[in-house]
């Protein structure tokens, strides 16, 4: 089987918001409180970052058992990364999830300036001036016959689904509107030329939108 390009656990507000406006260091999803958003992720027993025992069961948990399972990279935008923009002036910053981060893999950070790659723990981030198709390339490299996961953010999935190299997305929908910020899209069913869509509910009160090729 070839190697997957996979959104995963990615949410957007029910207007197809993912982000807000005024992203900084202190604020890393702008305007938006990030548990309005990803709450039903981090309330899981399997969500990545969890640290203390316990956490939902259920469809929600499920489904956030996959974000790791088959990923060999991830490559993600560079606002994923973190709010700096320009010339990258401080080296030590080295991202928002601190000495362990949650990644385990090689994370390509597509940027328009250079910046020497880095490890921290067991995931080692290289950062790319590169097209979408020459990240995943470089991405499918170092995955070992893994899959692929397309981390984020909004501009960065619209820009591999516009070169239509995207395999298989996750969005959930948080039952919240933004009204303003950065979105993926004013409806999903944008996505269902390319796309069948499966639609689950969940108790949480997210939809899940499951996208698989046509």
């Amino acid at each position: 089987m070839s190697q997957l390009l996979r959104v995963q656990c990615f949410t957007v507000s029910r207007d197809g918001f993912g982000a807000g406006e005024g992203q900084s260091l202190a604020r890393p999803f702008g305007h938006v409180d990030p548990a309005d958003l990803v709450s039903w992720a981090g309330d899981t027993a399997s969500w990545v970052n969890r640290t203390e025992p316990g956490g939902t069961r259920g469809l929600d948990d499920h489904l956030t058992r996959d974000y790791p399972r088959g990923i060999g990279a991830e490559i993600m935008g560079r606002n994923k990364f973190g709010p700096q923009r320009g010339p990258w002036a401080d080296h030590e910053w080295q991202g928002w999830w601190g000495d362990t981060p949650p990644f385990h893999t090689p994370v390509f950070v597509l940027t328009h300036h250079p910046r020497p790659s880095f490890t921290l723990a067991d995931t080692t981030f290289h950062f790319l001036t590169a097209t979408p198709a020459e990240a995943l390339a470089r991405a499918r490299q170092a995955a070992g016959g893994q899959d692929v996961r397309l981390g984020g953010g909004v501009a960065t999935i619209r820009a591999f689904l516009d070169a239509d190299l995207v395999d298989t997305l996750h969005i959930a929908i948080a039952p919240i509107d933004l009204g303003r910020g950065e979105r993926l899209w004013r409806d999903p069913r944008e996505l269902t030329d390319r796309f069948h869509l499966e639609a689950v509910p969940s108790p949480s009160g997210v939809t899940h939108l499951l996208f698989w090729r046509r």
